[in-house]
């Protein structure tokens, strides 16, 4: 893989992993349109160092929140920063069975999957859509919700489903503070994607050798940067009810996608 290239597929991730377009659906699709020669390992390595880069990203945005959060469980008291955290914990169960025992079957999606990314990137666009005529609310994340939203993250490990789109767009439409869903969306997804990681570290899944060093870096650097960015502007643009211009954008790319699919 060549610097330019890493540098593109860091940005693409870092603004996609945030702005509700599916991140892993531009990736596979810019894998495709650069001829799709990366040996599965190496695709493996970069996509585990792009996701810790915006994992990264999220944990510099929300320190604040994150040091609020661990400060708060380690009192072992029953105050809102431990009830948070529970929150947290029951919105990762459904991804966590999803990526235990049906690892595999997810996998396969992403094999040659240009023509599933573009039908699932409409699927995205109908939730955003749908939130953004949402009613305003101030209401808060509840258990029940908790859970609902963790179903929407699971659903959206399908390439091509936006996982910030699906999750933020569910707690819209739950009635959730907007702001609050934001917030909520993008802290639940930190322990999964560093869980993922340490389980392809320990795995031995990954392989770094002297050449990928320098893609890596480039790759990484553009994703965190590009993270911070892009987790900022969501936030303001979720608060505005601008999510239709990221549903029409979907749309475009979606049929593209589609079309490029059929014409290869």
């Amino acid at each position: 893989m060549s610097m330019v290239e890493a540098f593109i597929l860091g940005i693409i991730q870092g603004l996609t992993e945030f702005l509700p377009v599916s991140s892993s659906g531009h990736l596979e699709i810019a894998k495709a349109l650069f001829g799709g020669h990366m040996l599965p390992q190496d695709s493996l390595t970069m996509t585990v160092v792009l996701h810790f880069a915006t994992a990264l990203s999220t944990l510099v945005v929300f320190r604040k929140d994150v040091m609020e959060i661990v400060c708060g469980l380690f009192r072992f008291k029953n105050n809102k920063e431990f009830v948070f955290t529970l929150k947290i914990i029951v919105s990762m169960i459904p991804a966590v069975i999803v990526g235990v025992f049906f690892e595999e079957q997810l996998e396969s999606f992403f094999k040659d999957s240009v023509l599933l990314v573009g039908c699932m990137l409409l699927v995205t666009a109908a939730l955003l859509f749908l939130a953004d005529r949402a009613k305003k609310s101030e209401k808060e994340v509840s258990y029940l919700n908790a859970l609902v939203i963790g179903l929407s993250q699971a659903i959206a490990m399908l390439p091509g489903i936006s996982r910030s789109g699906a999750t933020i767009s569910t707690s819209v439409i739950l009635g959730i503070d907007r702001e609050r869903a934001a917030r909520f969306s993008f802290l639940m997804v930190v322990p999964l994607i560093l869980g993922k990681i340490a389980k392809d570290v320990i795995g031995g899944d990954l392989g770094v050798n002297s050449t990928q060093v320098g893609a890596l870096g480039i790759g990484f650097i553009a994703a965190f940067i590009s993270g911070v960015f892009a987790c900022r502007c969501m936030i303001v643009l979720v608060k505005k009810s601008k999510l239709s211009y990221f549903a029409l954008y979907c749309i475009v790319v979606g049929l593209m996608a589609i079309g490029f699919e059929y014409l290869r």
